[in-house]
């Protein structure tokens, strides 16, 4: 059943960005990096699901660092400088809160087996 979820998963992230990908979504070249390092973190995410070994263990640990370091990055301060207003409404402080706590709900399981399938 775990493997399941975990391709129903992997199913979902893919999907979404992909059709973001083909509506013309990623515009800035910010986004266009944000994409190719979600591509890169799904391989590994493949691999974990499907056991498969790809590539070397401590490439894997260089590149779940690095994204997670980008993704945080990105959710958390260069999304804001692409010239949209995100969240408009709300204190500065609340978007942060908001986009942490969507960025943990939404990847926070990538991150996980990335992690499991680096450092197991």
């Amino acid at each position: 059943m775990e493997h399941v979820l975990w391709t129903i998963y992997l199913g979902l992230l893919g999907t979404a960005s992909l059709s973001y990908f083909l509506k013309g979504m990623y515009e800035s070249k910010l986004s266009k990096i944000d994409f190719v390092v979600s591509v890169i973190t799904w391989i590994g995410l493949l691999g974990y699901v499907t056991e498969t070994a790809i590539l070397n263990p401590a490439v894997w640990k260089f590149i779940t660092v690095a994204a997670l370091l980008w993704d945080l990055l990105f959710a958390m301060l260069l999304k804001d400088y692409e010239g949209k207003e995100i969240l408009g409404g709300l204190p500065i402080m609340m978007r942060r809160v908001l986009m942490l706590i969507t960025l943990v709900i939404g990847i926070g399981p990538l991150y996980y087996g990335l992690f499991r399938y680096a450092f197991s």
